[in-house]
């Protein structure tokens, strides 16, 4: 997929600051990821709110609205740890933008992780990422879409290793990038297997196996 940064609508802008220990400041989280907020984050920055009021795009019980939230980076990146602690607090999906600072200059890229309402915490998909793109990049308008649902995995899909196929939910999506990061992990397995094995029949059906998995990797994505 095609990495991009988008150009949130202004009438979905927030612009309000988060104090970081709105949510490293719960029972539930350990003392090591309140040291990676500490560590990792210099502000939190609730940017934009896509809903129906402030888009025109109906929702649904699933995604009634979508947050973006903006971090600044102190170093190089922003944990999962510290991604999940914000995406378990807040109920709706959110699109962070992560900026970092560089010897080059300011950079930024969108993660996510497919978000499933339930009736405890929000079940979550394995982080996505977009490569890291020169922050002062021509932006890209959102792509069209008829609601929040499909505006929502349209803002996925540029993250995701897998093609989505036309009128493939999102929850299908996330089970397909689940076998695919298993598939990926066997075939890791496999291919140092191959490398080490001495007795040449084994090796044989090491490949075979290994091509098996190629194989359905590649009908997964």
């Amino acid at each position: 997929m095609a990495d991009v940064l988008y150009q949130w609508p202004d009438a979905a802008r927030v612009g309000s600051r988060v104090p970081k220990e709105k949510f490293y400041d719960q029972g539930s989280v350990s003392p090591q990821v309140r040291a990676r907020f500490v560590s990792e984050v210099a502000r939190i920055t609730w940017a934009y709110k896509l809903a129906d009021a402030t888009i025109n795009l109906p929702d649904c019980e699933a995604v009634p609205e979508i947050q973006v939230f903006r971090l600044e980076a102190k170093d190089a990146d922003v944990s999962d740890q510290v991604l999940t602690v914000i995406d378990k607090a807040i109920p709706t999906p959110i699109i962070f933008e992560v900026v970092r600072v560089t010897h080059g200059g300011s950079q930024a890229r969108m993660v996510a992780a497919y978000k499933q309402p339930g009736s405890g915490a929000p079940k979550l998909s394995q982080y996505l990422r977009t490569s890291w793109l020169d922050a002062a990049l021509e932006r890209q308008p959102l792509p069209t879409a008829i609601s929040l649902p499909t505006l929502y995995a349209a803002l996925l899909e540029p993250m995701t290793n897998v093609e989505v196929r036309p009128g493939e939910a999102m929850s299908e999506v996330a089970d397909r990038l689940r076998l695919v990061a298993s598939l990926e992990r066997e075939i890791a397995v496999l291919e140092r297997k191959i490398k080490n094995e001495k007795q040449l029949n084994r090796k044989f059906e090491l490949r075979r196996t290994l091509k098996s998995k190629q194989s359905q990797l590649e009908q997964q994505r």
